[in-house]
């Protein structure tokens, strides 16, 4: 869809940004707020964002926080106490042994993306990324010079990394390795056969961890750092805590980076904010029963939303079981996902995103997130069973 305020931007804009591509699910949401502006009623099921409000005891603690003060700059780090907390957190739930000078808290995970590939990538250097992927790791690394080495994943592979794929790209000496579990779009659960295989390739594991702790089906997910201890590991609240507007994250990196990651926050970022970062200590002390029953409510959405897409048509040969997004196949729809996502917008008033947003290999997907009520996910599948039958009878009906 042509945006008005677009102008051309060659020769005025650095090479680092004039290739970069919209992020589409956020070009669909914000049409979605256009039509609701004009009195539309959309069914959200397009931005990966918990309808559940943030617990109580964060906000009580946020709250705290302002009336005592806590307003100020903290540490570059984050605040030790937090960061001990973390500490705690990754003994208890994985095993493993961390120490607080390991973590640099950050204002949401995608600094903490941003913190990592600067340390790491030089200009022309290579980083594996599986195809499909979370929109924007791609520009994360061509902003700063490095080029994407995609892997495919499909149906096939549930789309997990093939290991002889990812030791025959080595051949191109990538220094990153990407690993996204549980995985957006595809809600994918990365085995620790898969882990283990990546972290011993000779090229630096960053490891998205985000959507820790929404795993179903009595999956478990393992964190990178039980195969490499040297791995990078972004992770942080927005998700499971519903915290997204909240805008606190962490990276988990080895020692002998942490200095210049530190010097990159104090430059760039100054420091997490405070009174949050107190928020974060209650959602790490004292939230596991609110978030142990939004883990139960999504999976219940889940197979809700999973049968209803398929009466509808779309195809699902991979159930996720993390996160909370499925990856539907809607190839008899139409091959172009992103005027599908579009005229499912326009025409029923679901929201929706195109699978091409997550790459070459998710053209004729669109992705659905199952973070809203089971109510609206049941409304969302009949308004598109009433469009989808409409589009059928007239190909050219557009809304």
């Amino acid at each position: 869809m042509e945006h008005e305020h677009d102008c051309p931007t060659e020769g005025i804009l650095p090479a680092r940004v004039q290739g970069l591509k919209p992020f589409f699910v956020m070009e669909i949401m914000e049409r979605a707020k256009e039509l609701e502006a004009q009195g539309r009623h959309i069914i959200h099921l397009e931005i990966g964002e918990p309808d559940f409000d943030t617990p109580e005891c964060i906000k009580e603690a946020c709250a705290r926080g302002l009336r005592d003060g806590h307003t100020r700059y903290t540490h570059s780090l984050g605040l030790l106490e937090l960061r001990e907390a973390l500490c705690e957190r990754y003994e208890s739930r994985y095993g493993v042994c961390l120490t607080p000078d390991r973590i640099i808290v950050t204002s949401g995970t995608s600094p903490a993306l941003l913190l990592a590939f600067s340390v790491l990538l030089s200009p022309g250097d290579r980083v594996v990324l599986t195809d499909p992927h979370y929109a924007c790791y791609p520009n994360f690394v061509r902003y700063l010079g490095a080029e994407p080495l995609f892997i495919d994943v499909d149906e096939r592979t549930g789309f997990h990394y093939d290991l002889e794929a990812v030791r025959s790209a080595m051949s191109f000496r990538p220094k990153a390795i990407v690993v996204n579990s549980p995985s957006n779009p595809t809600g994918t659960v990365v085995s620790p056969e898969v882990l283990a295989g990546v972290s011993g390739l000779g090229a630096h594991l960053v490891s998205d961890e985000i959507y820790h702790g929404l795993v179903y089906d009595g999956r478990r997910e393992h964190t990178a750092l039980e195969f490499n201890e040297d791995a990078f590991v972004l992770n942080g609240f927005s998700k499971l805590y519903a915290m997204t507007g909240w805008r606190l994250g962490y990276l988990i990196a080895p020692r002998r980076f942490v200095r210049t990651l530190q010097i990159l926050q104090q430059n760039f970022f100054i420091c997490p904010n405070a009174f949050v970062q107190f928020a974060a200590l209650a959602a790490l002390r004292h939230a596991e029963q609110e978030i142990e029953t939004m883990r139960a409510t999504y999976n219940a959405r889940r197979v809700v939303l999973l049968e209803g897409l398929r009466r509808l048509g779309f195809h699902i040969p991979v159930e996720p079981t993390g996160a909370f997004y499925i990856l539907a196949g809607a190839q008899r729809f139409g091959t172009n996902s992103l005027r599908l996502a579009y005229d499912i917008l326009e025409g029923a008033g679901v929201g929706c995103t195109p699978g091409i947003d997550f790459g070459r290999n998710a053209e004729g997907y669109v992705r659905f997130t199952y973070a809203n009520s089971i109510e609206y996910i049941e409304e969302a599948i009949a308004r598109m069973k009433a469009y989808l039958e409409k589009r059928r009878e007239d190909p050219q009906c557009e809304a």
